[in-house]
């Protein structure tokens, strides 16, 4: 088990002042079989008039506030302290063949009311011709799931390139399959989408992968950044297995999850709206993945 203290600070700021804001974030990490929650707390400056924590659709920590005051700049800070293992699965359900991962083929199976929405499309993970292609070199006829899913990570990971100037927040699975690049968020749709075209149930997950500093080197407070892997579904049973195209490994003690759902689109950090005549705003990020002693 690793121990970690998470901190994520989210800056805005905005050349005239902001008359109203409203805004959900996904900031605090999610309690598991795997993955203890010891302290979690978020902090807004300035402090919103209505904040109401919550748990969405998907099960998620969540938290809705509506800022009224007027603000040039707002800030919302969240620290948690988490406790995390490596996840365990069923070997023997990893070892039936892919096709049994469909849910809405197969709905006989336990568990698979829970996991037939994740087998199917969603805003940004659409059933290009591209990925049901790719994918398929990955789902043969027959093959393990879990071999198929490792496969198909291994692929992405070999082929895509990390760039973080050849995509944008809204750029789509097309958009990555053509450029063959894109950060960890568009690995992950890439992924959802080879997958879900073929039926397989897999959702996206959002959160955090703790770094270690190069040889020689210290930590840098602030220098880590959000992360986003997929998990896919072992059928059969409540395990989903966790797979991260980007690193190229299965999710371990070292990944800190705080939200799934279809795609990113459902679990982002921060969303809202805001009313103002500002034509101007700055974003800054900082997150911060420390190793604590038990």
């Amino acid at each position: 088990m690793r121990n970690y203290r998470v901190w994520h600070r989210t800056a805005y700021t905005y050349s005239k002042p902001v008359q109203d804001s409203v805004g959900l974030f996904h900031l605090m990490p999610r309690e598991l079989p795997w993955q203890r929650v010891t302290t979690s707390a978020v902090t807004l400056d300035p402090v919103p008039g209505d904040i109401s924590p919550d748990v969405d659709y998907f099960g998620n920590p969540s938290t809705y506030f509506h800022l009224t005051e007027p603000h040039d700049a707002l800030a919302i800070e969240a620290s948690s302290n988490v406790s995390v293992e490596i996840p365990t699965y069923d070997e023997n359900a990893l070892a039936l063949p892919w096709e049994r991962a469909r849910p809405i083929v197969h709905p006989d199976q336990p568990h698979a009311w829970r996991a037939a929405e994740y087998a199917l499309e969603s805003p940004r993970v659409k059933h290009v011709a591209a990925a049901t292609t790719y994918g398929a070199e990955s789902l043969t006829p027959g093959r393990p799931i879990g071999e198929a899913a490792t496969d198909l990570m291994h692929r992405i990971f070999r082929d895509f390139d990390y760039d973080k100037t050849a995509t944008t927040v809204t750029s789509t699975v097309d958009d990555a399959m053509r450029e063959r690049a894109g950060v960890c968020q568009d690995f992950a749709h890439v992924a959802l989408a080879c997958l879900r075209a073929h039926g397989v149930a897999a959702r996206y997950v959002s959160g955090y992968l703790a770094t270690q500093p190069a040889p020689g080197k210290q930590r840098v407070f602030g220098a880590d950044a959000s992360h986003a892997w997929l998990a896919v579904w072992v059928p059969g049973t409540d395990q989903w297995l966790a797979i991260d195209p980007t690193n190229d490994q299965w999710a371990n003690d070292r990944y800190v999850t705080v939200a799934w759902g279809r795609d990113y689109g459902d679990v982002s950090p921060v969303k809202g709206i805001i009313y103002t005549k500002a034509k101007k705003s700055t974003l800054r990020v900082q997150v911060d993945v420390a190793p604590i002693e038990p």
